[in-house]
């Protein structure tokens, strides 16, 4: 009998009557903890449902020449200010890190006033990202400013330098950016800002600011919090078609706040986006885009109403390619 006990096939699960599990045994699945991404994308899910409105008349052409190049004109007319032309390059390298990321990346451009800009984004390694930004006018730096970002599986730390002047005091602007998730679902991080100025009494100004974010399955609030200002987001997927987002920027020294309420419509069936707001300062905007298939054609109408102020702005664009 011990023999055909031994050899015969282990008790089935009975369902409500099965065995529990042995104490000290784990059931729970375990959660992974990712990278929360940089400071700059703490508000990008609210900031991208934001109609960005212009007027006037806009063209922009793109053409790509090859796999990983692509030059673009970009042709601007209206009333408020002189129209201006811009030509751009970009170039895309062949180091893959994921979808949609490839290294190194430059883009330059140059308008009809002499302003150009150049922008340099590399991967270093898996862990490591440089940013490099600069603007020359009349054969001068306007801007220069460089970035250097840490991905580590759960936090990220950034530290950039704008305009530094070594030989004068290493005068310049230093900002230092932390984020950490600290649950998969909640992440917290600290900027830290010092600008250095001879102008400035004791030669520097620290500025020290908190930051949060915490992700549901279909909504983000997130906010920061300096010595004299508030900046609040709320992000909503409403559904596959609507993303509804609500902004709240508040100076506490000047004690005045500007809310901002806005959707974002994806209609993929008719090629059409629509982006739409309005603001506590009376400003209602929209931007509307079409595609126009089968040709490369994007359509798109901009407008800004203000009733306060009784001014009203138009924008019509075409981008081609």
């Amino acid at each position: 009998m011990g023999n055909v006990f031994a050899a015969s096939k282990p008790p089935q699960d009975f369902g409500m009557f099965a065995m529990p599990p042995a104490p000290g045994e784990d059931t729970k699945e375990e959660v992974k903890i990712e990278n929360p991404g940089t400071m700059e994308e703490l508000h990008k899910k609210t900031k991208d449902v934001f109609p960005s409105v212009f007027d006037g008349a806009r063209i922009v052409l793109n053409k790509g020449l090859s796999n990983h190049f692509q030059v673009s004109h970009n042709i601007t007319l209206s009333s408020q200010q002189p129209g201006s032309y811009r030509f751009g390059a970009t170039y895309v390298g062949t180091n893959q890190i994921g979808p949609g990321e490839v290294y190194p990346v430059l883009i330059g451009d140059i308008d009809s006033s002499g302003l150009l800009s150049a922008n340099v984004f590399h991967q270093i390694g898996s862990r490591y990202r440089l940013r490099f930004q600069a603007q020359m006018s009349n054969s001068q730096f306007a801007v220069a400013q460089t970035q250097i970002d840490y991905k580590a599986d759960t936090f990220t730390s950034s530290l950039s330098i704008i305009n530094p002047d070594p030989l004068n005091n290493f005068q310049g602007v230093f900002v230092g950016h932390y984020l950490q998730n600290v649950t998969p679902n909640l992440a917290l991080g600290a900027e830290l800002a010092i600008q250095r100025m001879n102008q400035i009494p004791g030669g520097q100004l620290p500025l020290l600011s908190l930051a949060a974010r915490y992700s549901g399955d279909d909504y983000v609030c997130s906010g920061t919090l300096g010595v004299a200002s508030l900046h609040l987001c709320y992000y909503q997927k409403a559904s596959e078609q609507l993303h509804i987002g609500v902004e709240m920027e508040t100076n506490l020294r000047m004690q005045e706040s500007v809310g901002t309420i806005g959707y974002y419509a994806d209609l993929p069936k008719a090629d059409l986006q629509f982006r739409g707001s309005v603001d506590t300062n009376w400003n209602v905007s929209a931007v509307i885009e079409k595609k126009l298939l089968p040709m490369p054609f994007t359509f798109t109408l901009s407008g800004n109403l203000n009733q306060k102020k009784n001014s009203f702005r138009l924008g019509l664009g075409f981008v081609i390619g």
